[in-house]
């Protein structure tokens, strides 16, 4: 007989999702200050209780929804200077996190990298 597990349990997801763009940090005394560009690699991280009827926390669709329609179709292959004015990996991370805050109940942390061995992390006002 199959298990069907039909209590509520704590978890968490961790969806995937990359853009290109490129950026140049205007406040930085270094080669970053030039224009150049990233293949970025975030993760969006939902907390919450498993529901006992879907066996779900979250759909994996609805949150992949929601960051194509909020996050990638305005910063994929798009100068992010014109959405930030100092888009550093913390402040995109950041503004990434308000983006979906709000759309997406239980949203947890953003880990962004900007290089595959270099990500920031950001779990919204106060480090939760």
């Amino acid at each position: 007989m199959a298990i069907d597990y039909v209590d509520r349990r704590r978890m968490r997801l961790d969806v995937e999702f990359r853009f290109a763009a490129s950026h140049r940090l205007p406040r930085y005394d270094g080669p970053c200050f030039r224009l150049h560009g990233h293949n970025y690699l975030f993760f969006v991280a939902i907390e919450g209780e498993v529901d006992p009827r879907s066996g779900m926390i979250a759909d994996f669709g609805d949150i992949k929804r929601e960051v194509q329609e909020h996050v990638l179709a305005k910063l994929d292959h798009r100068d992010l200077n014109d959405v930030l004015e100092n888009p550093t990996a913390e402040n995109i991370a950041r503004w990434i996190w308000e983006a979906l805050d709000g759309r997406l109940p239980g949203l947890a942390e953003i880990r962004l990298y900007e290089m595959p061995d270099s990500c920031v992390t950001y779990r919204g006002p106060g480090g939760r």
